[in-house]
């Protein structure tokens, strides 16, 4: 039976808090599994620790980090991880090419603060991404970043399968589609609905920070939170220079953004990708906010409606 490759959208380690820089190790292993990509249908995915998108990574500046990238033995390909993070040739891609069976490794210093996609660059590397191996990699400023109530982890993907949206059954990969950029599904966290099955929570009164990125790997987003207004959105994960009351953010592939907000009235806020059509094939998900209402800030004038 297909396992679930979703990575919930609050697995990720907190803030580091202060700290003088230190030498952090990041175990990696590239696993290729048969994962539920929607209900009654399969895909096979390649992964980083058999989830969509891999670990966070959280460190800081000045930090040393030493990255081993284990590909589990029953793997069919080779696999290997770049981290635009990294400054030096390939972002490690060469240094942690792995056959099946093998182990990598390679050590980088921490120079520039953001949040910072990673991937695998094993040709086709558009493949390998599409497949499932993407991941963020939090580089902190020496201060750290403001305190709030809940951080989350979400990033976007896209999935080029022969057969049609919506086929039940095992679906391929489709070489042809994924060259043309016509992709099937798009996701967040891995499958479709992905972060509807399992949403992001939280109270109303509280601030949440949401770290974003797009693995894709070909197409932009538009991220944007229905029924919210991000107070301070971060873009190209710039993290000195936040602007103030955006609405929809632009992330590229191989990119991240960084928002932050404060939670008012509660509800279901969706997010989406505002490239409205994506949200019929997979992506879409759901931040639900408990607590009292606000009717001086909303008030429905026929909630009966609603309910």
């Amino acid at each position: 039976a297909p396992v679930s490759v979703v990575r919930l959208p609050s697995d990720l380690p907190g803030p580091l808090g202060k700290r003088g820089p230190q030498r952090v190790t990041v175990n990696f292993e590239t696993t290729e599994v048969t994962g539920q990509l929607a209900d009654g249908t399969s895909y096979q995915y390649w992964t980083f620790n058999s989830q969509v998108p891999g670990p966070f990574v959280r460190v800081r500046v000045g930090d040393t980090v030493a990255v081993s990238l284990t590909n589990n033995e029953a793997s069919a390909m080779m696999h290997n991880v770049d981290f635009h993070a990294v400054t030096g040739p390939g972002g490690g891609a060469k240094a942690t090419e792995a056959a099946p069976g093998e182990t990598r490794g390679f050590e980088f210093k921490a120079l520039n603060p953001g949040l910072y996609v990673y991937h695998c660059a094993t040709p086709t590397v558009a493949q390998h991404i599409a497949n499932g191996m993407y991941g963020l990699i939090l580089v902190e400023p020496e201060e750290g970043l403001a305190p709030v109530d809940h951080e989350f982890y979400v990033m976007q993907g896209e999935l080029y399968t022969a057969q049609a949206h919506g086929t039940k059954g095992h679906l391929d990969e489709s070489y042809d589609k994924l060259i043309r950029e016509q992709p099937e599904y798009f996701i967040f966290n891995g499958s479709a609905d992905a972060l509807k099955q399992n949403p992001l929570k939280a109270r109303v009164g509280e601030t949440v920070r949401i770290f974003f990125g797009v693995g894709g790997p070909n197409f932009t987003s538009s991220f944007h939170v229905i029924g919210e207004i991000f107070d301070r959105a971060y873009p190209m994960a710039a993290l000195s220079s936040p602007l103030k009351d955006v609405q929809t953010i632009t992330t590229p592939p191989g990119g991240a953004s960084v928002v932050e907000f404060k939670l008012e009235v509660p509800g279901n806020y969706v997010l989406v990708d505002h490239a409205l059509s994506r949200v019929e094939r997979g992506l879409a998900g759901i931040l639900q906010v408990e607590g009292p209402a606000n009717p001086a800030l909303f008030k429905d004038h026929n909630p009966q409606r609603s309910a």
